[in-house]
C-alpha cells in the first residue's frame, strides 16, 4: 500500500512538469550552497580541530541524506499540521490503518530527492579523498550511520508532529529541532562548546550518527564500542512514538 501511495504521489507531481523541473533545479542550487560554505571555510583553515575538509564532507553528507530521505519519503509527518487544520485526520481515525501509516503515504516530496542523489555524490567523493583501509566493518558502520540519519529525523518529525496535538501548527519549534539540527550536526560536535555537545549527545543524538561513529570509520579511535553507537538512536524514537501516541490519544478534533 505505502508504494502504490508512492506511484501515486509521483504521477500527481509530474502531471506540472515545469514546476517540477523549476522545483528541481531550485533545489539543486540550495543544496550546493551548503556544500560551497564548507569550501569556502576550508580556504581559511586546513582543517577544524583536526578534521580535514574531506572529513568534513563525509560528515555533512551522512547527515543531508537522512534529512533528504526523510523529507522525500515521509513528508507527509512534517507536514501534520495540515491534516489537523483540514480535518484529514479525522477521516484516518476511522480508517482500519494506522494513523502514522496513513500519514506517512499521504504525501511524498519528490524534487527532494535529487537532495539525496547530491548528498551520496558527495558522499562518494569524500570517500574516494579519504584514505580509509575497508573491512567489513567499515563498511556495517557506514551502513548504520546513514540508516541512523534517518531514524533520528523521522523521530524527529514523529515528535514535532506529537506538538501539533498541543498547539495545532508546529510553528518554529519543528524548524529548529529539525533544520536547525541539521545545519549544526553537519559539522563534528566536537567543535562546539560542551553545552551544544551534551545536548548533540545525550537529548538529540547527532552525535551518535556522524561523530562517535566517524571517529572509528576514520581510525581515530579503535573502540569497538563506537562502531555499534549508531543503535542509541533507537533509545531516541521510543520517546518520540510514545509523545505521538499519547498526543493521539487526547487528540479531540479541530471542529468543521
Amino acid at each position: 500500500m505505502f508504494f502504490e501511495s508512492i506511484k501515486m504521489n509521483i504521477k500527481s507531481q509530474l502531471e506540472y512538469k515545469s514546476s517540477f523541473i523549476i522545483n528541481s533545479i531550485s533545489q539543486f542550487f540550495i543544496f550546493f550552497t551548503f556544500y560551497f560554505m564548507i569550501i569556502a571555510l576550508f580556504q581559511k583553515f586546513n582543517n577544524i580541530r583536526g578534521f580535514t575538509v574531506y572529513e568534513v564532507l563525509l560528515c555533512f553528507s551522512i547527515i543531508q541524506f537522512g534529512f533528504a530521505f526523510t523529507e522525500t519519503f515521509f513528508r507527509g509527518i512534517d507536514r501534520f499540521e495540515d491534516l489537523i487544520i483540514d480535518g484529514r485526520l479525522d477521516r484516518y481515525l476511522v480508517r482500519p490503518r494506522g494513523i502514522l501509516f496513513q500519514t506517512l503515504c499521504s504525501e511524498i516530496d519528490l524534487v527532494k530527492i535529487f537532495r539525496i542523489i547530491q548528498a551520496l555524490i558527495i558522499m562518494v567523493i569524500a570517500l574516494i579523498k579519504l584514505d580509509i583501509t575497508w573491512n567489513i566493518l567499515k563498511v556495517m558502520v557506514l551502513i548504520f550511520m546513514m540508516i541512523a540519519s534517518i531514524l533520528i529525523f523521522f523521530g524527529l518529525f514523529v515528535l514535532t508532529a506529537s506538538y501539533c496535538f498541543i498547539t495545532v501548527q508546529g510553528l518554529e519549534v519543528k524548524n529548529l529541532l529539525t533544520d536547525g539540527g541539521k545545519n549544526l550536526a553537519q559539522y563534528p560536535i566536537s567543535i562546539y562548546r560542551k553545552g551544544v555537545v551534551f545536548v548533540f549527545t545525550f537529548i538529540i543524538p547527532y552525535g551518535f550518527i556522524n561523530y562517535y561513529p566517524l571517529l572509528y570509520f576514520l581510525g581515530k579511535t579503535n573502540n569497538i564500542l563506537y562502531l555499534f553507537s549508531p543503535f542509541m538512536v533507537l533509545l531516541f524514537l521510543i520517546p518520540c512514538l510514545l509523545s505521538f501516541k499519547i498526543g493521539l490519544k487526547h487528540y479531540n478534533s479541530v471542529g468543521s
